[in-house]
């Protein structure tokens, strides 16, 4: 049974990457370090949220977005493709970083460049596509530490996990 493919600009990915859901790869590897109360931010749907995380997506008619979070400061930050649909990705992860508390985890899995259609010119929901460095680059000036970057996977993604100071 051959696999189910798409293309796009001449390279050939995985159908399932056009099909949203992107957080079933990584809810696997949070369940791990995403302990205590904490927020999914950008769930998009009910059934894809981080299991026993607050949801919080702008179209779930709760008023919360990723740039409008509760005020008490969480034990993690969980968020799988949705920091590459904000309007300024520096400003909301440093919003995000706010809400965790002292030794509290980010948990993000983000879209790789090495994936053509989730281009910001190619994909017009996507405002801005994030690279390992950069965001490495954020979270060292920020304080955090016990930094970890996978490599990309078979979802052209990537995982990053902090520690708050």
């Amino acid at each position: 049974m051959p696999l189910d493919r798409i293309q796009h600009e001449g390279r050939e990915y995985l159908a399932f990457q056009a099909k949203g859901n992107a957080s079933q790869f990584s809810i696997p590897f949070a369940t791990h370090v995403c302990k205590g109360t904490g927020y999914d931010i950008g769930y998009s749907k009910p059934e894809w949220k981080l299991p026993d995380a607050v949801g919080i997506d702008i179209a779930d008619g709760s008023g919360w977005s990723a740039d409008h979070l509760p005020p008490e400061k969480v034990d993690y930050i969980y968020s799988s493709h949705c920091l590459e649909h904000v309007d300024n990705w520096i400003l909301t992860l440093e919003y995000w970083l706010e809400h965790i508390k002292p030794r509290g985890v980010l948990f993000l899995y983000l879209p790789d460049y090495s994936q053509t259609y989730w281009r910001p010119w190619n994909n017009r929901k996507h405002k801005s596509i994030m690279n390992p460095e950069q965001i490495r680059g954020l979270l060292e000036a920020k304080g955090c530490t016990h930094l970890f970057i996978s490599g990309v996977d078979l979802n052209n993604s990537f995982m990053v996990t902090a520690e708050m100071p």
